[in-house]
């Protein structure tokens, strides 16, 4: 008897609620990570022009361009050159850059710290002054606030040029890249959070406080605010889920040496580790945050 009864508690210790729920999110993460990693490789695959080529310039000869495609790996079968990249990203080994000569982890790693100041300084502008304004595209918003406060008023700089320092030693630079991505973020974070608190205000409970006579003031700040922050917190996901790819668009109009610059500067370069680097860690970063907060 006593050790069915300890059978039964092993069992229920297997089978908990709240590790299975783990396990099985943990699971879609590397499956959204294994589909994702297909679809970099196969977009690398497909960019216009030629690693060699771009790399080489116009005045390498054929030999020259057939040596190099044959130390990158690009003359063996697609499922083949697949299988040598994620084998090694898997073991933390994102390859080396040919652009830059430099491990792609360490070109990373000199971006991360700029884009994540970048992200997190909107989201500190964006969530407190969430006002009503007209959703426009990020490089509309950047060029007219670039034509009207750096050209016409002359107060920034038009770009984000970082030369030493790093990025906190002159946060001016931040300023117009920050603008642009709350601007455009701003409507939506807006509806979503307006949405939430006007669902959770029409509650039966709101409805049996306010006939209990309980102060207004009282039942928006103690019983619908704390109910909207769920909400609130999905929004917010999805808010950093926006920035990571606005960030791309920023950046590139400002100059600005983050991540998102630096994959653009690789898609022209063809410089496909780089490329696959970046894509598969924002990837990642996206589909972690949203299995944590959805």
């Amino acid at each position: 008897m006593v050790s069915t009864t300890e059978s039964n508690r092993r069992a229920s210790r297997r089978s908990h609620p709240l590790g299975v729920f783990i396990l099985r999110r943990l699971a879609i993460g590397v499956v959204l990570l294994a589909l994702v990693s297909v679809l970099v490789f196969g977009a690398t695959q497909i960019l216009p022009g030629d690693a060699a080529s771009a790399i080489l310039g116009r005045s390498a000869t054929p030999a020259q361009k057939e040596i190099y495609r044959k130390q990158l790996g690009l003359d063996r079968p697609l499922p083949e050159q697949y299988w040598r990249w994620i084998s090694h990203v898997v073991r933390g080994d994102l390859g080396r850059s040919v652009a830059n000569q430099v491990p792609v982890t360490s070109f990373i790693s000199a971006r991360a710290g700029k884009s994540l100041v970048l992200a997190v300084a909107a989201l500190i502008v964006l969530l407190p002054v969430s006002l009503a304004l007209i959703a426009l595209p990020e490089f509309v918003t950047g060029t007219l606030l670039i034509a009207f406060i750096a050209v016409t008023l002359k107060w920034l700089p038009p770009t984000s040029i970082i030369e030493s320092g790093g990025v906190l030693s002159n946060p001016s630079l931040l300023v117009l890249p920050v603008l642009t991505l709350c601007l455009t973020a701003t409507p939506y974070v807006i509806r979503m959070v307006r949405a939430g608190v006007s669902e959770t205000m029409s509650a039966d409970y709101i409805q049996m406080a306010r006939l209990s006579g309980i102060p207004e003031r009282r039942v928006v700040v103690h019983h619908a605010l704390r109910n909207a922050l769920a909400p609130t917190v999905q929004v917010l996901a999805l808010t950093m889920q926006y920035l990571i790819g606005g960030i791309v668009i920023v950046e590139t109009v400002f100059a600005y040496p983050g991540l998102g610059q630096g994959l653009v500067q690789a898609v022209v370069a063809r410089d496909i580790p780089t490329v696959q680097g970046v894509a598969m860690l924002l990837a990642a970063i996206t589909s972690a945050t949203m299995l944590i907060t959805m």
